[in-house]
């Protein structure tokens, strides 16, 4: 079997066949991508233990114990350092030959199709295009033969212009005969083509194709093997390091493990009379009591102080016997409990007596009631949720849903159901039931329209098709969106035959956000709107034309990618839910045409980074920590709402009339149900604000964007100056590794760098809540 021989008519099957390991071996890269960073994770997590382990107090005695645990911690923190280095083997041997295989597979389909094209192209040309060509000229030049025929035979007959017409017949003749003979010539080449193309060329393309692939596979198995080998956990290593941690267990012994400390502490079992303290007395007896003149009076106080001690003895001998009486009594107290205790357990206790109505037939109503009565409410809250999901329901069956909403003669972007350019996932959100559906502007082509639907348990979208001055799905067109979406929600008819999807309920736009370009006049340019993965777009004062306001507004390229824009909206998808005096607010977006708009307040005194290095002359260590407690209020209401900000620093902070700091720059914050978000790579992320394990493992949380407030802090009171001065981003994050932490800046309070230090420490459990630091901070600011 081959492909050259048994595929000769499969070349759609071989492209699929082609997209279905490439998505095979995307899948195992992710895999293998996904292994690496759980085994440096493991890793660390091993080293960091083993670094906490090394920090407690030995004892200062020998033990079994201790000697081998500490065997146990070194052995621990080999197999970290060996899982680190497997998992750099990993990432630099198998994951980086499999991202080669899979560029070699795209390329080998390209090169494929392109050869593929090529000869059919040929081949086609040869057999078809040529002779049918040649087969025009010839049934031509055989009409035209027969008509010079003709008009010989009529020349001859009249008598008259025979030799010219002769002479135009020999000539149509002598064309005829000659495309003949390339026609002969023609059909002999192409019927060679076509059995070189069947038989050899195209056979040898596919066998090529067929061994690309084999050595592919082979290549694949290659690296599979090297993964299992490199990410095995019983290679010689691992299995030495537990084997070191078993023989290490075993060495504690029982008997041994308080020899030395009894040694250190023993203690004298019998007390002796010292007998050097006899060396210069009159031969005094040891261990005798004198009884003399000299000694009788003292002798005699103590006789009675023990007398006295006795007494004491006797009274406390009287207390314990009464105690024990105590006991006694208690203790057959519990055991007629017990005793009770253990017969319930094999029978459950007797329900109590009911208790006493006025009348049983009252207490059926009141059980009746109760249950009529959670019926119905059952029944109004599941009917009061569908008119909420259903504004037909609101009106009744005979009032068409183009009765309440604008009609279809009014422009899209005032119709309800128009959510203008809103990101698929946003749109996606909105679409809850069957039937469920919007009409948006496509991110990726703007100028081009979806409608987003709701059916059959999932979200599907249509481009709305423009042509010939049209707008349609299939079949019948419409001069505007409006018209087309009436249509199909009137008369209930599918969207497409294929789909069979029918548009039931609008859903309308949220107008608490929603505004036209027209009701926002743009002033002068305030900046550009910069992030981390680059430049968005311009920020410009301008004014509400409902209210003359002043407000920002910040303006989103036209030619971003469709990926950038979505993330350029999700800082106005944020802000939608945060309502705080230190969040700087949103005042509506502008998605109904390009370019989209996102209007927020106006916050007067610009970036906190700027206005700390402009102002630094005049601010007050007071005002510092004011601006401190700020942004600890802001950020403990965003953790409160489980919100990661990720790039909390110094430049996306605004202040605004009268010193308040508000937190700005969502544009890569997340919001997450658990208050943890995995990110993969390092592109773009500030490494001197981030903590080490987000950028270690792409790990963020709201403890990390604590370490990002220390520093913060850190900017504050060094007044604007960079972090880690005349360190590259490299060097900073191998020194914070090692154990490195800023210095106290000149002008900051010994209180506050001990809140920016419990911000750096390294095990994120060990950082403090927001909630701590605005109450920890606020009570300095009260000193």
């Amino acid at each position: 079997m081959g492909f050259g021989r048994d595929l000769k008519n499969s070349h759609e099957g071989l492209l699929k066949l082609q997209d279905w390991e490439l998505k095979l071996l995307e899948t195992v890269k992710r895999f293998m991508t996904q292994r690496v960073k759980s085994d440096k994770e493991y890793a660390a997590l091993l080293l960091n233990m083993t670094q906490q382990t090394e920090k407690q107090e030995t004892a200062d005695y020998i033990s079994t114990v201790s000697k081998s645990w500490s065997q146990v911690v070194r052995q621990t923190e080999a197999l970290g350092r060996v899982m680190r280095s497997h998992a750099d083997d990993l990432n630099s041997g198998p994951l980086h030959r499999l991202a080669t295989l899979i560029r070699d597979k795209q390329q080998v389909k390209k090169s494929y199709q392109s050869l593929h094209q090529q000869l059919e192209s040929h081949n086609h040309k040869v057999t078809r295009s040529d002779l049918e060509k040649l087969k025009g000229a010839y049934r031509q030049l055989s009409r035209d033969a027969n008509s010079a025929k003709e008009k010989y035979r009529e020349a001859m007959a009249k008598g008259r212009e025979a030799e010219r017409a002769r002479e135009r017949y020999d000539k149509a003749t002598a064309k005829l005969h000659n495309l003949h003979n390339q026609y002969v010539l023609a059909v002999c080449g192409a019927r060679m083509q076509q059995d070189e193309h069947r038989c050899r060329t195209a056979p040898a393309l596919l066998d090529s194709l067929q061994r690309m692939q084999e050595d592919m596979t082979l290549a694949l198995q290659s690296i599979l093997e090297e993964y299992c080998e490199i990410s095995s956990l019983l290679s010689d290593e691992i299995v030495k390091i537990h084997q070191e941690i078993s023989a290490a267990v075993q060495q504690i012994d029982p008997l041994a493990e308080y020899q030395h400390f009894i040694d250190a502490y023993r203690s004298e079992r019998f007390l002796q009379f010292d007998t050097s303290l006899l060396d210069e007395t009159d031969n005094l007896p040891a261990n005798e009591i004198l009884w003399n003149t000299l000694t009788v009076d003292s002798l005699q106080a103590i006789c009675v102080l023990l007398l006295s001690q006795k007494l004491s003895l006797l009274e406390l001998r009287q207390a314990v016997q009464s105690l024990r009486s105590s006991e006694a009594r208690l203790s057959s107290q519990k055991a007629l409990l017990d005793a009770k205790m253990a017969a319930a357990a094999a029978s459950p206790p007797p329900p109590p007596p009911p208790p006493a109505l006025p009348y049983e037939d009252d207490a059926r109503s009141i059980g009746s009631t109760s249950k009529e009565k959670s019926s119905r409410f059952d029944t109004l809250r599941h009917s009061l949720a569908g008119m909420i999901r259903s504004p037909k329901a609101m009106l009744g069956s005979s009032t068409s849903f183009f009765d309440v909403i604008p009609t279809s003669e009014r422009p899209l972007a005032e119709q309800e159901w128009y959510h203008g350019a809103i990101p698929r996932t946003e749109a996606q959100e909105l679409l809850r039931q069957q039937g469920d559906f919007l009409v948006r502007e496509s991110h990726g082509k703007p100028g081009e329209y979806v409608l987003s639907v709701f059916s059959d348990d999932q979200r599907r979208h249509f481009i709305i098709q423009y042509a010939d001055s049209q707008y349609r799905f299939e079949g019948t067109g419409f001069s505007t969106i409006p018209q087309l979406i009436e249509h199909h929600f009137s008369t209930k008819q599918v969207i497409t035959k294929k789909s069979g999807v029918v548009l039931l309920n609008p859903v309308v736009k949220d107008k608490k956000w929603i505004l036209n370009h027209e009701d926002v006049v743009l002033g002068e340019l305030l900046g550009k709107v910069m992030s981390l993965p680059g430049n968005f777009g311009e920020v410009f004062k301008g004014t509400l034309q409902r209210d003359k306001m002043a407000v920002a507004v910040k303006t989103c390229k036209e030619d971003l990618p469709p990926e950038l824009k979505i993330r350029f909206l999700s800082e106005a998808r944020i802000l939608k839910q945060y309502d705080h005096p230190n969040i700087v607010k949103l005042i509506g977006v502008c998605t109904q045409r390009q370019p989209i708009y996102i209007v927020m307040e106006l916050v007067s005194g610009g970036d906190f980074l700027s206005f700390l290095r402009k102002k630094k002359d005049e601010l007050k260590t007071k005002q510092l920590i004011r601006f401190s407690v700020d942004a600890a209020a802001g950020m403990a209401y965003l953790e409160s709402k489980n919100c990661i900000h990720r790039d909390l620093a110094a430049r996306n902070c605004l202040v605004a009339d009268g010193s308040v700091l508000k937190i700005s720059d969502f544009g890569m914050s997340r919001q997450e149900d658990d208050g943890v978000y995995s990110s993969s790579g390092l592109k773009q992320i500030p490494i001197k604000w981030t903590a080490p394990e987000a950028l270690n493992y792409g790990r963020y949380s709201s403890e990390s964007d604590v370490w990002s407030y220390g520093i913060l802090l850190w900017e504050t009171f060094s007044l604007g100056v960079c972090p880690y001065p005349g360190m590259t981003n490299q060097q900073a994050r191998e020194q914070v590794e090692k154990g490195y932490r800023m210095a106290c800046p000149q002008r900051c309070p010994d209180d506050v760098y001990k809140v920016m230090q419990r911000c750096w420490q390294y095990n994120p459990e060990e950082r403090p809540k927001f909630s701590e630091l605005q109450r920890d901070l606020g009570a300095i600011k009260k000193k």
